[in-house]
């Protein structure tokens, strides 16, 4: 299992990272001083390294220098509240492998560390595609389909139904996909989860996802569910007895 090394003194952030990675498959640890992280990672036991560059005892930049000149082949992925071209160049400079900037989309986040641990998907299955019963989501081409025929869907959309399937037969409360589909700085008396919900149903048929009353939404996982057709699949032809 893949294991990584959390460098940051904000607490709402390391718990934002922390659920979405353990949802899907990967084993976390935070340290919240620049002292700690950088001991935790010169042992042998993380595969990747994400680092804050401003800490409450230390400055990242050194540690990632640090870090760096001592275990030249560990993976770090940057996380910067500062975009600023010169702050970009600094850290890819100084033996960062990437980086993202707060504040961003787990989605984002969880796009760039497989990158850099060169294995797609490997801790949820691997593979480039989900699937349920009849309906497919191509990871590659970014394409869907419902039986045989294609399904156009927003990049959100995408991502919304990305982790309704990654998490099949499972209840994701709305805090939970506001947090790995729209990122830990949306607002979360926002109804833009029942909105893209909604529409994700007109597109894929109503009756693959099931609203649990106080608790979230399941993505429903039948070979073919009963009375479901497609949205686009013309309606069965009633013939006089």
């Amino acid at each position: 299992m893949t294991s990584v090394l959390i460098i940051d003194d904000d607490p709402l952030i390391t718990r934002f990272i922390s659920r979405g990675l353990h949802a899907v498959g990967y084993t976390t640890t935070v340290a919240d001083e620049a002292a700690t992280g950088r001991s935790l990672a010169l042992t042998d036991q993380f595969d990747i390294v994400l680092l804050d560059l401003v800490l409450g005892d230390g400055d990242g930049f050194a540690v990632l220098r640090d870090l760096r000149g001592h275990r030249a082949q560990l993976p770090i992925l940057v996380m910067t509240g500062h975009p600023a071209h010169r702050d970009v160049v600094a850290c890819l400079d100084g033996g960062a492998d990437d980086y993202v900037v707060k504040p961003f989309r787990f989605e984002e986040l969880l796009a760039r560390l497989r990158a850099r641990l060169r294995h797609e998907d490997a801790p949820s299955g691997g593979g480039r595609s989900l699937s349920a019963g009849d309906l497919e989501l191509d990871l590659l081409t970014r394409r869907a389909l419902v039986g045989d025929t294609p399904v156009t869907l927003t990049s959100r959309e995408f991502a919304l139904l990305e982790t309704l399937l990654r998490h099949p037969d499972q209840v994701l409360s709305r805090a939970q996909l506001l947090s790995r589909v729209w990122g830990y700085s949306f607002d979360p008396t926002s109804n833009v989860v029942n909105v893209y919900i909604a529409a994700l149903r007109q597109k894929i048929g109503a009756d693959r996802i099931e609203t649990v009353r106080g608790a979230g939404y399941r993505l429903r996982i039948p070979e073919r569910l009963p009375g479901l057709r497609h949205p686009m699949e013309p309606a069965p032809a009633v013939h006089p007895a």
